[in-house]
């Protein structure tokens, strides 16, 4: 029997053009779901095509980094946000105030579920819950993630890791651990592999295929691949510094040759509403 591969792509609603570039990697290319940012500045452009595209399966992008402002106001999560009202620019800022015990899960509680309810007003079903840089790995956050997930009847949620040999990468797949633990123990389906995290913003043709291929050679039942694709040059990305290779993503997705390497590795495209039938 083949495996499943998820195609997803972040960030749907962070900008029109990658707002724009999502819908290509999916009409064109192999993109087969996406995570919606509710608190992106296009997120009415995100949440009017996806409408069109049904497709296309949706999970929530939930968000308390980025440099965004919350959906709630600041008084409503003071623990989330700078003096300008703006959540922290870095995952890393997060882990060193849920550290030191400066992160409230309750405003964490708060702001995921209006971001939640604002995804699920789109109006299409919500297949899986991630995070913005991942923060779910957290374990105060991934308790928050996992009752809204169970709350609302939202069957998935991702399992990021790493295969970094670095201190990074130790702690990464330490906190990875505790989540599968965590979500099984909840009745949470995820994928059986992911990749995404250590390859963030560079997944050009070479190096998904190095990806994948590393996957395939695991033997799991399912995989997910989480993408970034988006507009090169596009003006309102530049206020992001990740360094991130937007284009190249989204030319690797469209590419032929991805859907052939992807066939001839035994997969089948899916999404996470698929992970039943891949057990």
């Amino acid at each position: 029997m083949s495996r499943l591969l998820v195609v997803n792509a972040d960030d749907m609603g962070l900008t029109p053009g990658v707002c724009r570039a999502v819908l290509r990697g999916h009409t064109e290319g192999v993109v087969t779901s996406t995570s919606v940012l509710a608190v992106g500045a296009a997120f009415d452009d995100a949440a009017a095509r996806l409408r069109d595209a049904p497709g296309l399966a949706v999970g929530a992008h939930l968000a308390i980094v980025g440099e965004d402002r919350p959906l709630l106001s600041a008084a409503e999560v003071p623990t989330l946000v700078d003096r300008s009202g703006h959540f922290p620019l870095s995952y890393r800022t997060v882990v060193a105030r849920g550290a030191a015990g400066r992160i409230d899960p309750d405003d964490v509680r708060r702001e995921f579920t209006a971001q939640l309810e604002a995804v699920r007003g789109i109006g299409v079903p919500v297949t899986h819950l991630d995070t913005h840089q991942h923060t779910h790995l957290w374990p105060a956050v991934a308790e928050v993630v996992v009752e809204l997930a169970t709350a609302a009847g939202v069957p998935a949620v991702r399992l990021p890791t790493s295969r970094s040999r670095g201190p990074v990468g130790v702690g990464v797949r330490l906190l990875s651990r505790r989540l599968g633990a965590r979500l099984r123990r909840a009745g949470l389906g995820t994928t059986a592999d992911y990749a995404g995290l250590d390859e963030s913003g560079a997944l050009d043709q070479a190096r998904f295929g190095a990806t994948l291929r590393r996957l395939a050679a695991s033997g799991a039942a399912s995989a997910e691949v989480n993408t970034h694709p988006g507009e090169p040059g596009e003006t309102a990305l530049e206020r992001f510094g990740w360094g991130f290779r937007w284009g190249d993503e989204l030319a690797m997705l469209t590419a032929p040759a991805t859907r052939e390497l992807i066939a001839a590795l035994g997969y089948r495209l899916g999404s996470f509403a698929d992970l039943a039938g891949a057990r």
